[in-house]
């Protein structure tokens, strides 16, 4: 499950009718409930032969049916070599059919067909099913009786459609995941970047689940068709190009076991509603003839190359693993060589320093017990201390400014060492790096004089 709180459909069988599936929902990791009911035709019909058919009705009442599809095949006669001509005995085998390129899907109320389209890519080998859904499916409300004579607007050529595309997730993989691809009006399309809409899982309990946080930007009205298209597409898919088999078109025509005493009624001979009369609704036509057991037929040319084509993919994909295990083994037992190469080389390296400079001082025992070291005096130097210099000003006496003595120089008093370098009254000292000339009481600085003019 890609997350409980999702739309999730389940697909599972039923014991008592193999005819009937049922399709379970789960949403926000409630209990799972029967949501719809997936019906296949019924083989013992004579009308149902060479044709594939289902129908997604109601769980609760299987009268009502959403939608359905209908599959007739082309038919040919299979090739067989002189040895397969003789063991068949002369007898002849059963037509192969043809997988189409595509199917329909019926919708009802309001009636709507959604072809759905098959391409292979010849670039990847992937597969994709592509359809469309029209923005509006549903006539407006209106009391004019002109209004009702207008066309619907699915039948309408001119109502925006939405694509769609089923992408299996590999060649190889049986998964699929449905995108919203763009839209189309009067046969125009315009591409737009893959949206993720549906993811179907295969398996057992194969199962669709629907990408909620995305629906908001799908703007389609009728989302309870979407929701339909996308279940029985997805089981349309699984039987015929996923899980191809020919007994899904009942090639054989199974003779009818069942005793009815009742009058066969006329049935529908329209191909949107053949599906409704073939479910079992309508009983089938009494047989007097006795029952012959037809023996089953051999393997027919399309299904012996679907499984040699199986079986050579899975060769190939044996034979990489293959390579691949290889690859690694031989990468793990070089890097292995060279670790060993890596730790004979450094034991050649400490034997030869040991033979150069011994083993002496390599055993670090207990901290020796060193004796102290006698600390050295350091010579007082006899620095001569220079002759005063004469002031240009008297000196500013100690202590007239709050800031001491640090902008009078080292020393304040005259005879004291640095006593010249501090500042006269309004004049600087020739120590400082900036002088101002004029008095203190000017306010304004003077242009300094120069000394060469």
């Amino acid at each position: 499950m890609l997350d409980e709180n999702l739309p999730t459909f389940y697909f599972r069988h039923t014991s008592n009718n193999p005819l009937l599936n049922l399709i379970y929902f789960t949403q926000n990791g409630s209990e799972a409930a029967a949501e719809y009911s997936l019906q296949k035709i019924d083989p013992d019909l004579p009308q149902s032969k060479n044709k594939y058919a289902v129908a997604l009705g109601d769980a609760g009442v299987q009268d009502v049916i959403f939608a359905e599809v209908l599959i007739e095949p082309e038919l040919q006669q299979p090739s067989l070599s002189a040895a397969e001509v003789r063991q068949q005995n002369g007898a002849p085998l059963p037509p192969v059919p043809i997988i189409p390129d595509g199917f329909t899907i019926q919708l009802y109320n309001p009636e709507q067909q959604v072809p759905v389209k098959a391409e292979k890519s010849t670039w990847t080998g992937k597969e994709s099913w592509e359809f469309e859904m029209p923005q509006q499916s549903f006539r407006m409300p209106s009391m004019s009786k002109l209004d009702r004579q207008q066309s619907d607007p699915v039948a309408s050529s001119l109502t925006p459609k939405i694509m769609f595309k089923w992408k299996r997730d590999s060649k190889f993989s049986k998964d699929m995941t449905c995108y919203m691809t763009g839209t189309s009006v009067g046969g125009k399309k315009s591409k737009d970047p893959d949206i993720t809409i549906a993811l179907y899982k295969s398996g057992k309990e194969p199962s669709v689940t629907i990408y909620e946080p995305n629906l908001q930007r799908v703007d389609l009205e009728d989302r309870k068709g979407l929701e339909v298209v996308l279940l029985l597409s997805a089981e349309v898919i699984r039987e015929i190009y996923l899980f191809p088999s020919r007994d899904s078109f009942n090639i054989a025509g199974v003779p009818n076991k069942r005793k009815n005493s009742r009058p066969t009624p006329t049935t529908s001979t329209s191909p949107t509603h053949y599906m409704t009369s073939a479910m079992g609704n309508v009983p089938p036509a009494k047989t007097t003839s006795p029952i012959t057991q037809q023996p089953t037929p051999p393997l027919d040319a399309e299904t012996k190359r679907l499984q040699a084509l199986v079986q050579q993919e899975e060769r190939e994909r044996d034979k990489r693993d293959r390579a691949e295990q290889r690859r690694i083994k031989k990468m793990l037992e070089e890097e292995e060589k060279e670790r060993k190469r890596r730790d004979i080389e450094v034991a050649k390296e400490t034997e030869r320093l040991r033979k150069e400079f011994g083993m002496q001082g390599q055993d670090f025992g207990p901290k020796p017990n060193l004796p102290p070291r006698q600390q050295q005096s350091i010579p007082q130097l006899n620095v001569p201390i220079p002759p005063p210099r004469p002031l240009s000003a008297e000196p500013r006496p100690h202590g007239g400014s709050g800031f001491g003595g640090w902008f009078h120089g080292v020393g304040s008093s005259p005879g004291s060492p640095g006593y010249g370098y501090g500042y006269g009254q309004g004049q600087a000292g020739p120590s400082s790096g900036r002088r101002r000339v004029g008095s203190a009481d000017s306010g304004k600085p003077q242009k300094k004089k120069s000394t060469f003019f």
